[in-house]
């Protein structure tokens, strides 16, 4: 029996998370008869059981339940409204050194057993064409319940006040004369996790994820011309709480006020720049140049279907140079409010922190289990994923940060050594090859610096470069004050395609005689 998530997937549009400890809750099936709670515990016992009599070297089940709900709105009106509840279990095999596996949605035991013997018998016929036999880590057994760091479950939070949050937002934007249209947005997510494998480890989850959002736009008719300016926040392992401990209002108001100024700004004239990057718009470059090109599958050929390879390999590793000596990169999978944050990987890993580019030299990969001894490590750093039950899950990207100073420096400090340079904010355009080296960025906001100050807005920016010629241009690093951690809920990979959250923190950064181009079919 198959199942496909593709429905799930088109009303969330995002990636899903991790969650535990509050008791699952169902609502009714079809029918309208409730669901019963399905007894996790007594289900891997039997998956399990089962495994190990038909032969498997390993096996491991996962049962999990999400939970979605996004809301829209425009100016002043609520456009959609959306919630959903999924749930199911997904059941992996190694057997003769081979993957399989099954999944399904009906969670009783006569279905684990079905499921578990597809598995099996995948894994079985994959065997026949197995060229390299996959071999795991010795990972040691654990137990236990996790849950993401969130004052309030935004799923307890009537749904008025949801929109009465948005609606503020467009009446801020809206106040500023010019501005025309403003769409906003809400989108959270609740994942509830159990995993058992046949090594001995049983470990529950409960996380939830955020994304408040918007866009502005102002026209100018006369000219027939118009300019818009999204939402420089992104989103966050955070509940309800996000919705006030960031000045949302404050940055509707500025959006509107810089859609406005876009109209009459200048264009920039091609050439090359030293460039400040705010965290909201270099959280991107990170994510393409750096979180991509350092997970291992790629660098081995094992993924390219979606977004391609790696210029790295693993003879690299503890030689290149990815950077100047100030460019610190590591991946973090216990990072307060880190999309990708867990207790646990979903092979029972814990989260941890380890080196990616130390003084500048590349030095760690993104490893699961079967990978890590791949590259002569004994064990895995836990970077192995799935975005539903019925998804596979394979290596995807932890949380990955570029390290501040150590000094606490300010903005304005590395703005006050550019003689003639741009600030760039929010997440725009963006283009890179399908080896992450040659690529090319946009932002939201663009701001002319000359002789250390900025001088006002530019637009049409974007710049070129290639990812070890960027990390070695870069010379300065704000401190703690300046660092943000700015995350994607839509972070794709593999065929079929999946969804993975991540975030990536940074402080304002200093790059030199990077080349810009002006993105306009006019001439500057």
């Amino acid at each position: 029996m198959s199942f496909s998530r593709r429905d799930f997937l088109k009303t969330t549009g995002l990636a899903l998370g991790a969650t535990v400890l509050p008791s699952w809750v169902y609502s009714a099936d079809i029918s309208g008869a409730p669901l019963p709670v399905p007894d996790k515990h007594a289900l891997a016992d039997t998956a399990l059981k089962l495994a190990k009599q038909l032969g498997a070297e390993y096996c491991d089940i996962r049962i999990n339940k999400y939970r979605v709900e996004s809301i829209s709105s425009r100016e002043r009106q609520i456009q959609n409204i959306v919630s959903g509840q999924n749930a199911g279990f997904g059941i992996r095999i190694l057997y003769k050194g081979t993957w399989g596996f099954a999944a399904s949605p009906f969670m009783n035991t006569k279905e684990v057993k079905r499921v578990t013997r597809e598995a099996f018998d995948i894994a079985n016929a994959n065997s026949q064409f197995q060229t390299r036999p996959v071999r795991l880590t010795k990972e040691k057994a654990v137990t236990g319940k996790w849950k993401s760091d969130f004052k309030k479950d935004p799923f307890d939070v009537p749904i008025n006040e949801k929109t009465d949050f948005l609606l503020s937002l467009n009446e801020a934007a809206l106040a500023t004369k010019g501005v025309s249209f403003v769409n906003s947005r809400m989108a959270w997510v609740n994942e509830q996790k159990f995993l058992a494998n046949s090594d001995g480890s049983r470990v529950e989850q409960y996380l939830i994820r955020g994304v408040p959002s918007f866009s502005v736009t102002a026209v100018d008719r006369a000219k027939g011309d118009f300019a818009s300016r999204n939402s420089l926040a992104q989103g966050l392992s955070k509940g309800w709480e996000y919705t006030t401990d960031y000045d949302w209002l404050g940055e509707a108001k500025a959006a509107g006020n810089e859609a406005v100024m876009k109209l009459s700004a200048k264009p920039v004239k091609p050439g090359k720049y030293d460039l400040i990057l705010h965290p909201s718009h270099l959280f991107l470059t990170i994510h393409e140049s750096v979180g991509h090109s350092t997970e291992l599958d790629r660098a081995l050929l094992w993924e390219a279907n979606y977004a391609g390879t790696s210029f790295l390999t693993p003879e690299k590793t503890g030689k290149l140079k990815f950077g100047s000596e100030i460019v610190n990169f590591f991946a973090d999978k216990t990072q307060k409010n880190g999309l990708a944050t867990v207790g646990w990987d979903d092979e029972g890993v814990p989260g941890q922190e380890w080196d990616i580019v130390k003084n500048g030299k590349f030095v760690g990969w993104q490893t699961t289990r079967s990978l890590a001894h791949l590259i002569g490590e004994e064990k895995s750093r836990g970077c192995l994923y799935g975005d539903s039950w019925s998804s596979v899950s394979f290596p995807r990207m932890p949380n990955l940060s570029l390290k501040p100073s150590k000094k606490d420096i300010s903005t304005d400090a590395l703005i006050s050594d550019v003689k003639n340079g741009i600030m760039i904010h929010g997440r725009g355009s963006y283009s890179i090859d399908q080896q992450r080296y040659n690529f090319q960025f946009g932002g939201q906001t663009f701001w002319e610096i000359k002789n250390g100050k900025v001088t006002g807005m530019l637009k049409d920016v974007a710049y070129q470069s290639r990812t070890t010629d960027f990390w070695g241009a870069c010379d300065g690093l704000g401190g703690k004050s300046t660092y943000e951690l700015p995350g994607t809920f839509r972070d794709g990979k593999g065929q079929p395609g999946q969804s993975n959250a991540v975030s990536h923190g940074c402080p304002t950064a200093r790059f030199r005689n990077i080349n810009v181009l002006n993105t306009s079919s006019k001439k500057a």
